[in-house]
């Protein structure tokens, strides 16, 4: 079984949730398993060792961004295996000292997310890591803040994707998810 067979056959799906007409892939099943989570964070570094950074002017990684709040299950541990920082971007009002911030329409009502200011330089390749992509809302307003800060996003990079779901493309870096549903 390759590894995303394997990924893919941990997660469970609950239809109905958190709202009617919502279908929510758990991911929660990957972290509860060591070898399996072990496997998730290898697939991804592997990904972006031998596919992201060819493709970078600077052959680097200088900072991995990861989305509130299941995206730090992940970001912190890429971001020590790539030899990179690690920068949340979380929800309004929860980060200390002066932040920029985007508002974004999600798959059910409108949020703002905020990243601290100085966090990221001018010129710096950035990895946007987060669990899943739906509509691509918080995606896009990640790699907003990003943009503000003069950064610039080589990748996107989800466990899963919801095919069907995503009503946004970005042409400025790719989308890379293990499993893609529909």
């Amino acid at each position: 079984m390759s590894d995303v067979e394997y990924l893919r056959s941990l997660l469970t799906e609950y239809m109905d949730f958190p709202k009617p007409g919502i279908s929510f892939v758990d991911i929660f099943p990957i972290l509860r398993n060591p070898l399996a989570f072990e496997t998730l964070i290898t697939h991804f570094v592997h990904h972006i060792l031998s596919q992201t950074i060819p493709k970078s002017l600077l052959k680097k990684v200088d900072v991995v961004v990861a989305l509130d709040a299941r995206g730090f299950l992940l970001g912190p541990t890429i971001a020590l295996r790539l030899g990179a920082a690690f920068v949340p971007v979380r929800k309004k009002g929860k980060l200390p000292g002066p932040c920029v911030s985007v508002s974004y329409e999600k798959e059910y009502g409108v949020d703002v997310f905020e990243m601290q200011t100085g966090v990221i330089q001018r010129g710096q390749n950035i990895i946007v890591v987060d669990d899943l992509i739906a509509t691509g809302g918080s995606a896009k307003a990640a790699g907003q803040l990003v943009e503000m800060q003069g950064g610039t996003v080589l990748e996107y990079l989800f466990i899963v994707e919801i095919v069907m779901a995503r009503d946004w493309q970005y042409d400025k870096a790719p989308i890379y998810s293990i499993v893609q549903c529909s």
